[in-house]
């Protein structure tokens, strides 16, 4: 998928896990579809005996690309469910042909998702549920994550300029157009309503809105991108995030 840099979640998860010593480290996700549960779970369950507790496997099934790519990947039509199935018994160190997970190296399994048909699905699997909320914004319920796009900024007006990209972005996807995410000054030129999918603003603007997702959600752990055109301002947004991430609290 252009414009996306982790097309090797794996690969990238476990460059991540390497450099760092207490933070856990995942996908977000791997599209099951595209890929035989027995290579997710030998690459996980590799991750997890290397760097043991810290790995987390979000799962997902969306296309992830264009139609030609999608078609040479999926080379099945099992459906997600029975994928699902399949990978959570190679994920049983008691009974799997997985190498690595007999040792009892079993990855965080989680299931990543936009529809209450996904939450349904993880709840009859037994699994964590992860709610992708900048896509279906209007669709926030219980989760046990919550995935956010946010853009911080020094103030709500710079934070405002900077959402331009991912908003015309966004527009345009809907418009049957995909682009990749254009320059401020480009985006200025549009007209790009706030439709709720993106949380945008300063310090305390924005601690009111994550709160507001906390509280409406019930999680207490969120998943945030920001889809910042700049590098620099992209850190810098990152960076006022764990500035406020102390004074929020979870829900109740």
């Amino acid at each position: 998928m252009r414009g996306i840099a982790s097309a090797a979640p794996a690969v990238l998860a476990g460059h991540l896990a390497t450099v760092t010593e207490r933070l856990r480290v995942g996908s977000g996700g791997v599209l099951l579809p595209n890929h035989p549960p027995l290579v997710v779970a030998e690459q996980f369950g590799t991750l997890a005996a290397l760097h043991p507790g810290r790995i987390d496997l979000g799962i997902g099934r969306a296309p992830g690309g264009a139609p030609h790519v999608v078609s040479s990947l999926r080379r099945t039509d099992r459906a997600y469910r029975e994928q699902l199935e399949e990978l959570q018994a190679l994920l049983d160190p008691a009974d799997t042909v997985a190498v690595p997970v007999r040792g009892g190296n079993v990855p965080q399994l989680w299931l990543l998702g936009s529809s209450p048909s996904t939450a349904e699905l993880a709840a009859s699997l037994g699994v964590p549920f992860a709610f992708a909320r900048h896509l279906s914004p209007d669709l926030a319920g219980k989760a046990d994550l919550v995935s956010v796009s946010v853009i911080a900024a020094e103030d709500d007006a710079r934070a405002e300029w900077l959402a331009g990209p991912i908003r015309t972005k966004v527009r345009s996807r809907r418009e049957g157009n995909r682009i990749l995410l254009p320059s401020p000054e480009s985006a200025a030129a549009h007209a790009n309503p706030d439709d709720g999918r993106v949380l945008v603003g300063g310090t305390e603007t924005l601690t009111r809105l994550l709160q507001a997702v906390l509280d409406e959600t019930g999680t207490e752990e969120l998943m945030i991108t920001s889809p910042i055109y700049h590098h620099a301002d992209r850190r810098h947004s990152y960076e006022l995030i764990a500035a406020i991430a102390g004074d929020l609290r979870p829900a109740g």
